[in-house]
């Protein structure tokens, strides 16, 4: 049961963020919810029990903290956004 409400809660924060994904207004935006759709997944993996997925969920973290560090670069570069 409480895993049950955790998925669901896991799910309805990916959608939150998927709505700011596609809505935008800065890329630092978009990329902040991709994180949390990141971690959302991660999450729910991790709450549902499937120990045999130990290292996706570490491979996941470490594409999410690239991609986010290339992203944060790539914006300082430009000099940043209103």
């Amino acid at each position: 049961m409480i895993v049950t409400i955790a998925v669901v809660a896991f799910f309805v924060a990916a959608l939150g963020a998927l709505s700011r994904v596609l809505r935008g207004p800065t890329l630092a935006d978009r990329m902040v919810a991709l994180d949390v759709i990141l971690v959302a997944l991660m999450c729910t993996v991790a709450v549902t029990g499937a120990s045999g997925f130990a290292g996706l969920l570490a491979v996941l973290a470490i594409v999410g903290f690239t991609a986010t560090v290339a992203v944060a670069r790539a914006i300082e570069r430009q000099g940043g956004q209103p």
